[in-house]
C-alpha cells in the first residue's frame, strides 16, 4: 500500500469491498482528486513532526498522506466501518503517530490531542455541512490551532468568515475572527469526491492572530441565546432572555465605546464587544 491519495478507483474497490454506502447524513463525499490532497498539505505549510488534527478521515486518502509525510496525527471519525478499515489498515502501519478516536467530532473536537496549547497543532478537517459551526464554536472555545485547512461548502465558509453587518454575522463568526485570519479560499470541484456533492466546495485556510483572543464562557452563552432572537435589538431581547442580570446590564451599558447601543441588532455588534462580557 502507497502514502500516496486515493484514486477514483481505488476509492470506489474500498467501499465495495467494505460493503459500504456513503452517509449522506454523515456527509460522505469522498475525496479522490490527489490534487486537491497535496494542495491540502501544501496550504497547511504541513512538514513532519508537526501534531496535525484531522476531521473524518474516513477511507484514509488525507490521512495516509499525512502520515507518509511524518507527522503526528489525532483524527476523529464517526462511522464505525470507517473506524474499523483504519485500525485494519493504517494503525499497525504507524502504531506511534496514529491516533484514532471513534466519536462525534463536535464532542472531540481535538480528536483526543489533551496536550493542546494554542499554537501546538494544526488541523485538516475534511468538515460535513451539519457539523461546521458547532465544531468551530468548539474549536475557538479551547486551545487555537495554528494554521487550519478546512474543507467546506463553500456557503458555510462564507459563513465561517462574514463580516460584522451581514446577514452571515454570528456568534461564531465573531469568535472566527477573534481567533484567525482569512489566509486564502481554493476552490475545490464536485468531481473531487466520490459521490459527487451538489453544491461548491473549498478549502479555507485560516492562520491564528498574534493577538488571537477568545470570548469567556459566558460571552458564549450570552451571543449564541442572542444570535437566536437577531431580529430584535439586542436591549429588548436581553432584558427578556437574562433578566436582572448584572454583568449582561452592564454590557449594554457598555456598547457606545464600540460605536452601538442597546438598540442594535445582533447582526452589528463587532467581535470585541462581546470580550467584555
Amino acid at each position: 500500500m502507497s502514502d500516496g491519495p486515493l484514486s477514483l478507483s481505488e476509492t470506489r474497490e474500498l467501499l465495495a469491498r467494505l460493503a459500504h454506502m456513503p452517509k449522506k447524513w454523515l456527509g460522505q463525499n469522498f475525496l479522490v482528486d490527489g490534487n486537491i490532497v497535496r494542495k491540502s498539505l501544501e496550504l497547511g505549510e504541513v512538514k513532519a513532526g508537526d501534531t496535525v488534527v484531522e476531521v473524518g478521515p474516513g477511507l484514509g486518502t488525507l490521512t495516509r498522506t499525512l502520515l507518509g509525510a511524518g507527522v503526528e496525527l489525532f483524527a476523529v471519525e464517526a462511522d464505525r466501518t470507517m473506524v474499523y478499515h483504519l485500525e485494519t489498515t493504517l494503525q499497525p502501519r504507524y502504531p506511534a503517530t496514529f491516533h484514532l478516536h471513534e466519536g462525534d467530532a463536535v464532542d472531540f473536537p481535538r480528536a483526543g490531542l489533551k496536550a493542546a496549547t494554542d499554537g501546538s497543532f494544526k488541523v485538516i478537517a475534511n468538515l460535513p455541512y451539519a457539523i461546521s459551526t458547532p465544531w468551530m464554536d468548539a474549536i475557538c472555545a479551547g486551545p487555537h490551532p495554528s494554521l487550519m485547512v478546512l474543507m467546506l461548502q463553500r456557503e458555510a465558509a462564507e459563513r465561517l468568515t462574514a463580516e460584522v453587518g451581514t446577514g452571515h454575522w454570528s456568534a461564531v463568526t465573531a469568535q472566527v475572527q477573534l481567533a484567525f485570519e482569512r489566509v486564502k479560499v481554493h476552490p475545490v470541484p464536485a468531481q473531487s469526491f466520490n459521490p459527487p456533492p451538489k453544491v461548491d466546495s473549498c478549502l479555507l485556510v485560516l492562520r491564528r492572530r498574534a493577538d488571537a483572543r477568545r470570548l469567556s464562557p459566558r460571552a458564549r452563552e450570552v451571543a449564541r441565546m442572542l444570535f437566536t432572537q437577531r431580529r430584535k435589538q439586542v436591549g429588548s431581547a436581553a432584558r427578556k432572555l437574562f433578566p436582572d442580570q448584572a454583568d449582561v446590564a452592564r454590557w449594554l451599558e457598555a456598547l457606545p465605546a464600540f460605536g452601538v447601543t442597546s438598540l442594535a441588532r445582533p447582526e452589528t455588534i463587532p467581535a470585541e464587544a462581546w470580550l467584555t462580557l
